[in-house]
């Protein structure tokens, strides 16, 4: 592969609340993995990109929206990999497009868009053949969820006891259950809305549906995925002001909002030691009206 795995920082947050209760949270950075193939989305294009290799395969074809960090973080592999690329994008074409699919664009990415309804039938759709690999929306397939499991070792969460991170078709969720022990707790905050077939997802993905050591919060979403409000946004700043730590408006905030409210409410024991999953998508601020956030 073409980018380093070994350099994840683990920030560890130092803060009163946490002290008092005797609890330790640690912020898992994948975010810092890259500028853009950052966070789950490197890991989850893993084995997808090994598989284009094995098979002399020069073409990629992936699904996402207008904001799509999958999208955004495939282009760039891609293209660092002397592969071509075609997204096939949710929606009429606009007359001006989003910053993600410029960067598309200036990554190789060729851009094709697709009428609401075709594009919900050809996004689950996968291919891997000599000529083409057609890799799924987010990488929605067991691949994309063997890949995530790397998270697990590269991240060293073998010592934690409760593993936390946002969910959006649930494949890195589904990694990280592959590897977490059933002594640790692993948390899932979904940023959709209604999200009612997370046992479906996973029976997909991992060929079991139910985990004992599955805990989902899944009233953390704020309207809907990509949905925010002025509460958020300044919880966004106070993260950075007070820890140093940017969060995306889509998945991260989400995550860490419900956390810091749990901690408040004493839902983790004393001596719980708490690792969330930093899963990037940084560059989904940038459809924020400018000055919303001060990083």
């Amino acid at each position: 592969m073409y980018f380093d795995r070994d350099n994840i920082m683990l920030q560890q947050i130092e803060d009163s609340n946490l002290q008092n209760r005797n609890v330790q949270l640690t912020i898992a950075r994948l975010d810092l993995l890259h500028p853009i193939v950052s966070g789950n989305k490197f890991y989850k294009l893993f084995y997808f990109l090994q598989k284009a290799a094995n098979h002399h395969c020069k073409k990629i074809q992936t699904f996402g929206g207008a904001y799509s960090n999958h999208l955004a973080a495939t282009a760039y592999a891609t293209q660092a990999g002397g592969l071509e690329s075609t997204g096939m994008v949710r929606g009429e074409e606009p007359s001006n497009l989003s910053l993600t699919l410029q960067q598309c664009k200036a990554n190789g990415m060729q851009l094709h868009f697709l009428p609401r309804k075709e594009y919900k039938e050809a996004c689950l759709h996968f291919e891997a053949n000599s000529n083409l690999i057609s890799i799924p929306e987010g990488g929605y397939h067991p691949l994309g969820a063997k890949g995530a499991a790397l998270i697990y070792e590269d991240a060293a969460l073998q010592n934690a006891t409760h593993i936390c991170l946002a969910m959006g078709t649930a494949t890195t969720l589904a990694g990280i259950l592959q590897k977490a022990s059933m002594y640790q707790n692993v948390i899932a905050v979904p940023v959709l809305k209604g999200m009612n077939d997370i046992e479906e997802r996973l029976l997909y993905l991992n060929g079991q549906g139910r985990y004992s050591n599955l805990k989902i919060w899944d009233e953390y979403h704020f309207g809907g995925y990509a949905k925010t409000n002025e509460s958020l946004l300044q919880f966004m700043n106070f993260l950075y002001q007070q820890y140093k730590l940017p969060t995306d408006i889509v998945y991260t905030s989400k995550l860490m909002y419900a956390l810091m409210e749990k901690i408040e409410q004493n839902y983790f024991p004393a001596g719980s030691r708490i690792v969330c999953i930093h899963t990037g998508g940084l560059q989904g601020n940038c459809s924020l009206p400018k000055n919303s956030l001060i990083f």
